[in-house]
């Protein structure tokens, strides 16, 4: 978590090792409208950080127990203003082969997305309110069982 821009070229080399031959690297940017909201100019982003830090390292600990060969994950989601263009939320994987580094940035992403306290705030033309895809916030589960954490 953070409030400074994202470092995505540094996630990226910070991924790559030596036994890996796959980097996957997922950034979420913010883009000019949302559902039923035209030309959006602001997110904001606010977390229940000390329990998003939680969640986020158990996704990554969840994936590396999934997939074998995985090298390293990172994963980091920017607080506070954005503005068109911004990542919001990066997700990088590396792993020996590329089967393996994508299906578990999809998870870590997906997870991040069903289990991670964040919220977020637009503004557009007609106003600002919270995102309209804000959804309960669930536990992290296993991508093979559905166990949850």
């Amino acid at each position: 978590m953070t409030h400074e821009d994202l470092p995505v070229a540094t996630a990226y080399e910070w991924s790559i090792l030596p036994n890996c031959g796959a980097v996957v690297l997922f950034s979420g940017t913010m883009r000019n409208h949302a559902d039923g909201r035209d030309e959006v100019k602001k997110l904001t982003y606010e977390a229940y950080e000390e329990q998003a830090v939680v969640r986020m390292r158990a996704i990554a600990e969840e994936a590396q127990k999934s997939w074998t060969g995985i090298g390293r994950i990172a994963m980091i989601h920017r607080l506070g203003d954005l503005e068109l263009g911004d990542s919001a939320v990066i997700v990088c994987v590396s792993s020996g082969h590329r089967p393996e580094a994508f299906e578990a940035a999809r998870f870590c992403i997906d997870a991040l997305k069903a289990s991670v306290p964040i919220w977020k705030k637009e503004e557009w033309a007609g106003g600002s309110d919270w995102g309209t895809r804000s959804q309960d916030i669930g536990k992290v589960s296993s991508p093979t069982t559905g166990s949850v954490h």
